[in-house]
């Protein structure tokens, strides 16, 4: 017998249009921020939970049904064939975990995410089928090390060591224009913007100047920008 009970303010009726609906299953503390933002943001979400405890800390603030995704008739039907994007925040079981994501693969979902707590846990999750995996814990812990290590404000790397980040300029660009600075042909790292104190965010030319309160916005490769981000 499937238990399948919906929860809160779990809208009724048919499940959620085809490019906006996702289904977010697990919510401990990455699954739950998942759905509040989506929830934020105006989008039709759905958590889906079988712990009692996280349904009630849940109950009434999010559209929520309590059932167990290990299970696929639980999932069938909650409707879940229906939803466009499907997020698995089960962490804490890997077996669990790759159970959800496996039924939803089989399910025909169209776009799964899914979070992983190892090398390991990912590359299972990628071999059966999910189409993104996320190591929350591993990021988390890479973009702190980079802020607690220099000027960085903010940390975001994208792809084969191409990032970009936020950052209060060295003193010696103090009182200069980025082409007098010249810290594209001297470091490597292209100034994307700058965003004086009180003032909007303006785009970088080679006639902006950058004053010593100014937060500049710059991207590059990694080692680059830390090496820019490590002048005094």
């Amino acid at each position: 017998m499937v238990e399948l009970r919906p929860r809160g303010n779990t809208p009724q009726g048919p499940a959620p249009a085809a490019d906006s609906g996702v289904l977010v299953i697990g919510l401990g503390r990455f699954g739950s921020a998942i759905a509040q933002t989506l929830d934020s943001l105006g989008r039709d979400v759905l958590g889906v939970e079988k712990d009692a405890d996280l349904i009630q800390q849940w109950s009434g603030r999010l559209p929520l049904v309590e059932a167990d995704a290990t299970n696929p008739d639980a999932l069938e039907q909650l409707g879940a064939k229906d939803f466009p994007v499907a997020v698995v925040g089960v962490g804490t079981s890997i077996e669990a975990s790759v159970l959800i994501t496996g039924n939803l693969v089989d399910l025909g979902t169209p776009l799964i995410w899914a979070k992983a707590i190892s090398a390991e846990h990912g590359r299972i999750l990628q071999r059966i089928g999910a189409h993104h995996v996320v190591y929350p814990e591993w990021d988390a812990g890479t973009r702190v090390a980079h802020l607690v290590s220099g000027r960085m404000l903010d940390f975001i790397e994208l792809e084969d060591g191409f990032t970009i980040v936020k950052m209060r300029p060295p003193r010696e660009t103090h009182g200069y224009t980025i082409a007098e600075s010249q810290i594209g042909k001297r470091y490597g790292v292209t100034v994307i913007g700058v965003k004086p104190p009180g003032k909007p965010f303006q785009y970088a030319d080679p006639d902006t100047r950058i004053d010593a309160e100014d937060i500049l916005i710059l991207s590059g490769d990694t080692q680059l920008l830390e090496r820019f981000a490590s002048r005094p």
